[in-house]
């Protein structure tokens, strides 16, 4: 009885509930169509996927694997090369397009702004070449670019470079297993904090190589502060060594997320204020000598700016430089033609230099004497950039051709997806150095401040790997992954065979 009064007296309710929620449906639609007509709004074709998801799940399984485009690629043959859809949350735009392309890095600071994870900017900092925007993204662009001149490259950077490397290679033996991930990275990080900090200490240099590891990883993730998600990882490794540990182990330790932001980058700001603290105290003593100690003697930024300056570039130059050279090694080992005619290349520099009192550097001249070597690095970066999207935001209103982007609307470059188009690259997905001895292969690049660095640190990273190692057996599968960074996923273990002393005199 109960139950049939219930139905009675709730039903028309329930009926009538409906009735207007369709109605406001109807007129809300009608009225949006109304004033997208008189606006004449046209976004590019797309679909709206998943509600709040969009197509965050599908974009994240493809960077994940070995062929990031797949997701692009098949929006491309649905709607074409500029396509709309939705990720974290937002609409966004998503090119294909090489004109669109340069179209939106010609006119960052002017139609576009760069847009980063919200974990991204917590890590890196508001302050660095890569996060900052307008005026002050010139300003410090314009800084970067003083500090990593030609010139400084030629005087400040060669000798420092090779010495490094040489120190890592003589710490690994005859037969020895290796993961080259981690060599490369730590390469790459000893440079970074021996050429922008000035340190050289070996143990110094290693605390930040580890605390940097999982701080990368962080930086890139889905900003879950969750044991077990990367973005805990690298907020954790940060600030571990600042905090006491519970006298009671049984408590689990409980952190606040705004205090983890606050405390994530204290390790490595700490250092970084204890080297311009030492070089204020004592300005002649040499501590320091590196881009720090010059931003600090050429340029007035706070503090605050320096160290996040800093660690944009320590950032930048460690995940460039140290994933180039892995991918170089790991495509070269899949291509014995190039590894023959690379090794031809750098042995004829490592006679010439033994000719001259055997231990001698290598110098500009030879660097500038690698003609296949940098094509091998183009084609590097060609095949496994680390770069393969640009996320961008609309600063208003923007129309191009026959679409409108709105203000505020993600936009995507996804260079990847030109990078290994069969149209514009002929057998884009092998490797094939040689393609860029052609001249009209050479595409324009984006200036970047530390560009030409990167390129020398992984021109002489191969010429001493090349010629100190020979046939290294590769002893697990790998593959790449561009998820939470560009990496391989078993971090390529091979098995090092060393060149016999007399055989490399």
């Amino acid at each position: 009885m109960k139950i049939g009064a219930f139905d009675h007296h709730v039903w028309p309710i329930i009926c009538s509930t409906l009735l207007l929620m369709v109605f406001l449906a109807k007129f809300l639609r009608k009225k949006v169509k109304k004033n997208v007509k008189n606006r004449k709004f046209q976004l590019p074709p797309g679909r709206r996927g998943w509600p709040i998801i969009g197509d965050s799940i599908k974009w994240y399984n493809a960077v994940a694997s070995s062929h990031p485009p797949q997701f692009v690629e098949e929006q491309v043959q649905r709607y074409g090369k500029i396509f709309s859809c939705y990720l974290f949350g937002k609409r966004a735009v998503v090119s294909a397009d090489p004109k669109f392309n340069r179209f939106v890095m010609q006119n960052e600071g002017k139609l576009f702004q760069s847009s980063y994870p919200k974990s991204f900017r917590d890590l890196v900092g508001k302050n660095g070449v890569i996060t900052a925007q307008g005026e002050q993204q010139k300003k410090l662009h314009s800084i970067a670019s003083n500090m990593m001149r030609l010139e400084k490259l030629k005087f400040h950077f060669l000798q420092d470079i090779q010495r490094v490397i040489n120190q890592t290679f003589n710490n690994l033996h005859d037969n020895q297993v290796i993961c080259l991930q981690d060599i490369c990275r730590k390469v790459a990080i000893n440079l970074m904090v021996n050429q922008l900090l000035g340190v050289s200490n070996d143990s110094e240099v290693n605390e930040m190589a580890q605390l940097f590891s999982d701080f990368v990883d962080g930086c890139l993730s889905i900003p879950i502060n969750l044991p077990g998600f990367a973005y805990h990882i690298a907020m954790k490794v940060q600030f571990k060594s600042c905090l006491p540990l519970e006298k009671d182990s049984s408590k689990a330790l409980v952190f606040d997320a705004s205090f983890n932001l606050k405390q994530a980058r204290e390790s490595i700001i700490s250092k970084i204020n204890k080297t311009i603290e030492t070089h204020r105290q004592q300005p002649s003593s040499g501590v320091g000598n590196g881009v720090l100690q010059r931003i600090l003697e050429e340029e007035s930024l706070p503090d605050d700016a320096v160290a996040d300056f800093i660690i944009n570039l320590l950032f930048a130059g460690n995940e460039t430089t140290a994933k180039t050279m892995l991918f170089a090694v790991y495509f070269l080992s899949q291509c014995p033609m190039a590894m023959r005619q690379l090794l031809v290349e750098q042995e004829r520099l490592k006679t010439a230099r033994n000719n001259f009192g055997g231990e001698m550097m290598l110098t500009w001249q030879d660097y500038k004497a690698m003609p296949f070597t940098q094509c091998v690095i183009d084609e590097t970066l060609r095949l496994g950039g680390i770069a393969i999207w640009l996320m961008r935001e609309a600063k208003e209103d923007i129309r191009y051709q026959d679409y409108d982007i709105p203000k505020r609307c993600f936009v995507v470059p996804f260079l990847s997806a030109v990078h290994l188009n069969e149209t514009v690259y002929e057998e884009a997905l092998n490797f094939k150095p040689w393609r860029w001895m052609i001249p009209e292969n050479q595409a324009s690049a984006r200036f970047c401040p530390g560009a030409e660095l990167a390129r020398l640190q992984i021109a002489l990273f191969l010429h001493y790997f090349i010629t100190t190692f020979r046939l290294w057996n590769q002893l697990k599968e790998d593959r790449m992954s561009f998820f939470p960074s560009a990496r391989l996923v078993n971090g390529f273990q091979i098995q090092l065979r060393r060149i016999p002393d007399d055989d490399r005199k």
